[in-house]
């Protein structure tokens, strides 16, 4: 019979995943697209998507103090806690968000000239910016609803969402991209309006889903939300700070690695993109899995039970290396016909197989880091995972650089020097979390 944890893994996990997968998808139908048109802008999309990605998801990990505070005042049953962190959260969280928007619509040219993207690329990557920028005045709304589904186990909204947000997507893709219905073509600029218009509309169902279901138990009501005190916020802060800062670091250790690889051809950063455009989806799956194991992690650190806590991050990690194991086998088995729906290059087909199989390889570290992360995180240590992720930045990029200017490996150098990065930070973090949960750490 199936452990009660394993089936809340399931259950919190499973939406999430699905919404994970619906998303990606929707973005490979971008990239099929713009790449079938021409590899550049597979290059203007990739140049244009890691900084903004990087600023964005900096607000989704700022909620993930929220998250861990709001999941041990379950665990321990503090009613009262849960709700003050979660109306703070939704009335504090759209600042940066703003801020952002501002930033991303004037300031694009500075950002790309500074990371060297190349003349016949720059212009479509400020187009993209431009019509994908207001995303970011939804965002911490977003990320505070995220909070609050995933909190209170109830995630079935973000699939209803995600099907109803990727469909549109790819309809107005064909449409927008193409020039189809009347309208004109209208490339990169369109599959960006395309993932805009799309991202609000899903926004407005989960918005609705939240205001029709009465017993989510982080749930705050409106009158709660305009009372709340920025304490709770500031504590979550706290904990949201580091996250955000390692998902900072993280995808600044992205941008160093575009920028390495606009120095070998216009198109190497496409290559890139294609590759690990492909990759994200298992890590889509493993991601899903980290945020339920977050959450519940959180729920019995709150209880004090770490014995328990340790069984739900083993199991997810067992999973993941399932997972990982099955996407190794389809991506060796059928590696060709993955890159072609993306590029009719055949040189790039050609060599682009075998960076698959070095992504390939990467999933098992990667999941690991993703699931041993999240433990330590719902154990309250987000410090400690900034830490690791600023060392893993500085080794990535340093790597990265010996092999593509010391070596001349090209863009298989970046591809290593990723694989290099995982494994080591995976060590690490299993190190630690086993100090963990022999209760030999204790946060100060």
């Amino acid at each position: 019979m199936t452990s009660s944890y394993k089936k809340d893994l399931i259950k919190i996990a499973l939406p999430i995943m699905l919404s994970n997968l619906i998303a990606q998808f929707q973005m490979l139908i971008d990239r099929i697209f713009l790449g079938r048109l021409d590899v550049i802008y597979m290059s203007a999309v990739g140049n244009a998507t890691t900084p903004m990605w990087t600023t964005m998801s900096m607000v989704f990990t700022i909620a993930t103090g929220s998250t861990i505070l709001i999941s041990q005042a379950i665990g321990a049953g503090n009613k009262e806690k849960v709700i003050e962190y979660s109306a703070s959260t939704f009335k504090f969280n759209n600042v940066a968000a703003i801020i952002l928007f501002i930033f991303w619509t004037f300031c694009s040219p500075i950002v790309y000239k500074a990371m060297g993207v190349a003349d016949s690329v720059i212009q479509a990557s400020i187009d993209y910016t431009v019509f994908y920028a207001p995303i970011f005045l939804i965002t911490g709304l977003g990320s505070s609803i995220n909070v609050l589904l995933q909190t209170s186990g109830y995630t079935r909204p973000l699939v209803i969402s995600g099907i109803i947000r990727a469909g549109l997507n790819i309809f107005l893709d064909w449409t927008l991209i193409f020039g189809n219905c009347g309208f004109p073509e209208m490339g990169v600029k369109g599959a960006a309006l395309a993932t805009t218009i799309a991202e609000y509309i899903g926004g407005f169902v989960l918005i609705f889903a939240v205001i029709k279901k009465q017993d989510l138990i982080s749930k705050p009501t409106m009158k709660q939300i305009i009372q709340a005190k920025p304490l709770p916020f500031l504590q979550g802060l706290k904990l949201g700070i580091p996250s955000a800062a390692e998902d900072f670091a993280w995808n600044f250790g992205n941008i160093m690695l575009i920028r390495i690889l606009n120095t070998i051809s216009a198109t190497a950063a496409g290559v890139y993109t294609i590759v690990f455009g492909i990759e994200v989806i298992p890590v889509c799956v493993f991601g899903a899995l980290g945020q339920a194991t977050l959450t519940l992690a959180g729920r019995e650190t709150g209880k004090g039970d770490l014995k328990q806590m340790k069984k739900i991050v083993v199991t997810s990690f067992f999973w993941s290396m399932g997972i990982a194991t099955l996407c190794l086998g389809i991506f060796m088995l059928f590696p060709k016909q993955i890159m072609s729906l993306f590029t009719q290059d055949k040189t790039i087909i050609a060599a682009a197989v075998t960076y698959l199989a070095i992504v390939s390889i990467n999933l098992f570290p990667k999941s690991g880091n993703i699931i041993v992360g999240s433990g330590i995180r719902g154990y309250g240590n987000t410090k400690w995972m900034l830490g690791t992720q600023l060392f893993g930045t500085c080794f990535i990029t340093g790597m990265a650089a010996l092999f593509v200017f010391g070596f001349k490996t090209g863009i298989t150098g970046v591809f290593l020097a990723v694989l290099s990065d995982e494994f080591v930070r995976c060590i690490i973090n299993a190190l630690k979390l086993k100090r963990i949960t022999q209760g030999k750490d204790k946060i100060n």
